[in-house]
């Protein structure tokens, strides 16, 4: 048995117990005693294991399944977010009532949505240890989304203000032309041809905190976006189209609209005007779906029907009242 130091700070011991290759984990070096007792904890029977031996089961037996990203967030949903109490509790023990509570306890300071997200994940452990139990829990309702889109002067502004940046004018081209942060910093010149970029990997942390190039979680991730000549000639004039850390993408934008007095928003927010933009130039909800690698139409018109469809409408019937 070997204590492992990960680069994030944490530290990993593993070992086999009963045939299954167990994984734990901690936020810092522990001692013998500790260990002992997380080994003690790693018994994955419903009868008799706890909720925290088992949710550690189950996210290990997804382990090759899950992304990085969802991998680390459901280890600190359950090492950050749930009481000692609930975690200690025997699988066979648990009710509706202990759900409700530690819902209802974590629903004091957290929004609807992680809230959601930590009922989530306590279903899904349930239904694998204790796939009989009927789970009603009563959630915070949900809060409407409020998409933070920049305008068209916004956009422009900065990138008027980067053209002679190119480090960063090329990246927030493409975040305008939908494509995700993650999307522009895996890209390389390769996946030029022509007018065509190729869009099909993605530059992720895995679940050692290590950036790492992985294919497209789904299929409508996968997909060809079309590059202006000018645009093509700046990457070609680089070299590249983006050889830093996926972080700075951020600063510089940041730094860019505090100089011009513009309300801060995300690169991925310039990929939802793209949604926008595209929708209020007639573009049919397939299209931007499949030109955006949105998987479902719900989550891209939850972005542009707020913005275009509500206020479009308030005037027109507004000029139509009052000439």
């Amino acid at each position: 048995m070997k204590i492992e130091e990960l680069p994030s700070g944490s530290y990993r011991i593993r070992k086999q117990i009963d045939g299954k290759r167990v994984s734990i984990m901690f936020d810092h070096k522990p001692k013998q005693a500790e260990i002992l007792e997380a080994l003690r904890e790693q018994d994955f029977s419903a009868e008799k294991g706890t909720f925290y031996a088992c949710a550690r089961s189950y996210i290990e037996s997804k382990s090759n399944i899950l992304s990085p990203k969802t991998y680390k967030e459901y280890y600190n949903l359950l090492d950050s977010s749930l009481s000692k109490e609930f975690s200690r509790m025997k699988m066979s023990q648990i009710t509706q009532k202990d759900i409700q509570l530690v819902i209802n306890q974590y629903a004091a300071d957290h929004a609807p949505k992680t809230v959601r997200n930590l009922h989530g994940f306590i279903s899904a452990v349930l239904k694998q240890f204790k796939p009989n139990m009927s789970i009603h829990t009563t959630l915070p309702k949900k809060r409407p989304y409020e998409p933070n889109i920049p305008t068209y002067e916004d956009v422009k502004a900065i990138l008027d203000a980067s053209e002679n940046d190119a480090r960063y004018h090329i990246p927030f081209q493409l975040g305008l032309l939908g494509l995700r942060r993650s999307e522009v910093c895996a890209l390389d010149l390769s996946d030029i041809d022509g007018n065509t970029l190729t869009i099909n990997k993605a530059l992720v942390l895995n679940k050692e905190n290590k950036w790492v190039i992985k294919e497209t979680k789904t299929e409508a991730g996968a997909r060809k976006v079309f590059i202006p000549d000018a645009l093509v000639e700046e990457i070609k004039e680089k070299g590249s189209i983006f050889d830093g850390h996926p972080g700075t993408i951020l600063e510089a934008l940041h730094r860019y609209q505090d100089q011009l007095n513009i309300k801060r928003f995300r690169l991925h927010d310039m990929r939802h005007f793209y949604a926008t933009f595209a929708h209020s130039k007639g573009m049919s909800d397939a299209n931007i779906m499949a030109s955006g690698g949105w998987r479902s139409t719900y989550v891209m018109t939850q972005i542009y029907r707020h913005e275009m469809n509500v206020e479009n409408e308030q005037k027109r019937i507004a000029g139509s009242l009052l000439p």
